[in-house]
Order: structure tokens, then sequence, then C-alpha cells
């Protein structure tokens, strides 16, 4: 698994967590489960300034 938090100084703390099956995203009870193709299209529309 891995985990990276997206923190800045005085804020929340979301996390993002990826496993081989998933990727989680959000803060204790707020959070959001995709699976990894979800994922692959998430960052390939991000990639493409689609978002």
């Amino acid at each position: 698994m891995k985990i990276v938090k997206l923190c800045r100084e005085g804020s929340c703390c979301p996390v993002v967590k990826v496993t081989d099956t998933q990727v989680e995203i959000g803060e204790k009870d707020n959070t959001c489960v995709l699976t990894t193709e979800q994922w692959e299209i998430l960052k390939e529309k991000i990639l493409k300034n689609e978002l």
C-alpha cells in the first residue's frame, strides 16, 4: 500500500491510499473509493486538463 498525505500546514489532511485493487481518497469518515480502473481514468483526465 502507498499512502500520500495532501496536507498544508494549518489545514485538513486528506490522504490517498493506493493498493493493488483500489484507491481511497479522503479523510476519516469522508472518503471516496475508486477501483484501479476508475483511478487510471481520473489520472488520465487530470493529465489531459479535462478536470
